[in-house]
């Protein structure tokens, strides 16, 4: 679509939209760290059409005003495209003296920038960041300030494929890895389907507010959070042993979070590290302690580039949710496989570990080698918190609320007692080995402890016999449990499956009985059974069914599934995922209502593939 105007529509237009006008391309980040990114210039491309925007978002944003009706106007796709349908000139377009329109460049130069990689050759960041993306700049609204960049919007000299071919490389190329430049639609439409489920499981992470469709199968994605700055921002500073320059990186991050509210940092000097240092172990033990009980794949590293610097989750390209708890999946990266999701613990310690390092080369001057810090008080700071955010997040999935967790958790043993069980299940693995799948290897999961943890409460509500007799058949529980990857002689009873079933069941039944207080156990067996009804669902979007129902939208969208459709079925799959107990959202969800009309028999599809790959990878 070419913009057009004319001059009353675009003043009307320029006034109500106003506030994408901040988005211009400058940032904060720019003045706080001179050295931390690559200045280009940026032509609008008038082109493109909105496949999808984040209406909700916008308005916690302040883009648009709270009532706005969550439709799409000619004006606003207008104002949209113009903020954001934009490509950078690149070196290979200044060298090679590409004619372009002078009055389609933009006033102000945009910002890639630089970040440490470990898919680089150099593992100090002399050379990566921002291969394919730009900061849009900053949006403040009450109290909070976002950060926007987008990716899709053309090659920079920090990408793989520029420093592999030692020369500035054109847009849309594709000789060499990651040298395009530009964002296929499939991934952008998956980014915003998971981030924002992620989200309304109150886990941090960026989110996807706009995406613009180029046509022939690339787009624009721009992205939003409170702070989009990664641990490897910092961090090649310190590789790099320039101490001005993570002085000024690091304070830049610590003034967003203490401004944002998020953290309670307030000493002054180099105290404050101090407080960093507790506040990133806090956040990063929480987080990955979540992404380990509800199975959330996010390929964490010590160089700290996949992940936000406040523990979040950012690039989706990669990050799965396992419908059951398949650790051994590793995605294959051609040149390189991930780590799992056993791993992802210690690799969030040792982001920590170098988080130390960092704090410790500020306050003294002198950098340490990073196994100075392995004991570091931090690091089993780290370890308790994390197990105890991980037995707290498994009560939480079972049903149980606060006030029952704290109850469970007084008592010294208990959980372990019941973790020793449910651990066996959750686990355990289908004969044989790691098999490779469609892009990756993994060695499936046996268990489906979701299954139990949803029908397990049901049974014992039901039960009239007294709930200390109140149990499920060996084989009953062991037919619901058992999952779809289960071989056939994987499927057969045994008397080792037995005492684990029968353990799990007491040790099920003394954490109700604890849970409840003064209460009888039977008294708050519904409770935990809508809970975990909702929390164990079988809506659940795994990593395999978003794929499938993004090329199912891709699919439909070639013959002629309206931008209109795409936006309102993307708005019904994720308010699928809405009133998760506990988990505080805007009041724009909680205003919302599922009342636009979806094209049924492709949203009946796309539930059906959710069903289908509810165990998947």
């Amino acid at each position: 679509m070419t913009v057009k105007h004319n001059g009353a529509k675009k003043l009307a237009q320029e006034s109500f939209y106003s506030s994408f006008d901040q988005l211009n391309g400058v940032h904060p980040w720019m003045e706080a760290v001179q050295d931390g990114f690559i200045a280009y210039r940026v032509r609008q491309l008038n082109t493109g059409k909105i496949a999808y925007f984040n209406f909700i978002l916008a308005k916690e944003m302040g883009l648009i005003p709270p009532d706005h009706p969550e439709t799409m106007t000619d004006e606003l796709e207008d104002k949209l495209i113009e903020t954001f349908s934009i490509q950078i000139i690149n070196e290979y377009d200044e060298l090679n003296s590409r004619r372009i329109d002078p009055s389609t460049i933009r006033p102000h130069k945009y910002m890639a920038t630089r970040y440490l990689q470990l898919q680089h050759a150099n593992k100090q960041g002399k050379t990566s960041g921002d291969g394919r993306g730009i900061w849009n700049g900053t949006v403040y609204n009450r109290g909070m300030t976002w950060d926007v960049s987008s990716r899709g919007t053309g090659v920079t000299r920090l990408s793989p494929g520029s420093v592999q071919a030692q020369r500035p490389l054109k847009t849309g190329g594709t000789e060499f890895g990651y040298g395009c430049g530009l964002a296929e639609i499939d991934e952008l439409f998956g980014a915003s389907i998971l981030a924002e489920v992620m989200h309304l499981q109150g886990i941090r992470t960026e989110r996807v507010l706009c995406i613009v469709d180029l046509g022939k199968g690339y787009g624009i994605g721009v992205r939003a959070a409170p702070n989009l700055i990664r641990p490897a921002h910092l961090f090649l500073y310190l590789k790099q042993e320039r101490i001005q320059e993570l002085k000024a990186a690091t304070d830049y991050f610590i003034d967003r979070q203490v401004a944002n509210k998020a953290w309670p940092i307030k000493a002054r000097g180099n105290a404050k590290y101090d407080e960093l240092l507790s506040c990133v172990c806090t956040a990063f033990a929480e987080f990955t302690a979540q992404l380990d009980t509800d199975y959330i794949f996010a390929w964490l590293d010590w160089d700290g580039d996949n992940v936000l610097a406040d523990a979040g989750i950012i690039d989706y390209g990669s990050v799965r949710q396992f419908g059951i708890r398949h650790d051994k999946y590793r995605y294959d990266d051609v040149e390189r496989f991930s780590t799992n999701l056993n791993e992802q613990k210690s690799k969030a310690r040792l982001i920590v570990q170098v988080f130390a390092q960092m704090v410790d080369y500020l306050q003294t001057g002198r950098k340490k080698s990073l196994r100075a810090f392995a004991n570091h008080a931090v690091i089993e700071q780290f370890n308790k918190q994390f197990d105890k955010c991980r037995a707290n997040r498994i009560l939480y999935r079972m049903g149980f609320n606060e006030t029952q967790r704290e109850n469970i958790l007084a008592q010294k043993g208990l959980f372990e007692k019941y973790d020793k069980e449910f651990s066996y299940f959750e686990r355990a693995k289908i004969s044989g080995t790691t098999e490779k799948v469609a892009d990756g290897v993994n060695h499936a999961a046996l268990f489906n402890v979701r299954n139990i943890m949803r029908e397990y409460p049901h049974h014992l509500a039901k039960s009239p016999m007294p709930f200390e007799k109140r149990f499920m058949l060996d084989s009953e529980f062991f037919k619901q449990i058992l999952s779809s990857f289960a071989k056939t002689r994987d499927a057969r009873l045994s008397e080792k499956h037995r005492r684990h079933i029968q353990a799990f069941q007491a040790a099920y039944r003394e954490l109700v009985t604890v849970a409840a207080g003064k209460n009888k156990p039977e008294q708050i067996l519904k409770g935990i059974c809508d809970r975990a009804e909702v929390l164990n669902s079988d809506k659940r979007i795994t990593g395999n069914a978003l794929i499938e129902m993004v090329d199912a939208i891709i699919n439909e969208k070639k013959r002629g599934l309206s931008m209109t459709q795409i936006q309102r079925i993307i708005d019904r799959l994720v308010f699928e995922n809405s009133g998760v107990p506990e988990t505080p959202v805007s009041r724009f969800y909680k205003e919302k209502e599922k009342t636009a009309a979806v094209k049924m028999d492709l949203y009946a599809k796309l539930l059906s593939l959710v069903e289908e790959n509810k165990e998947s990878i």
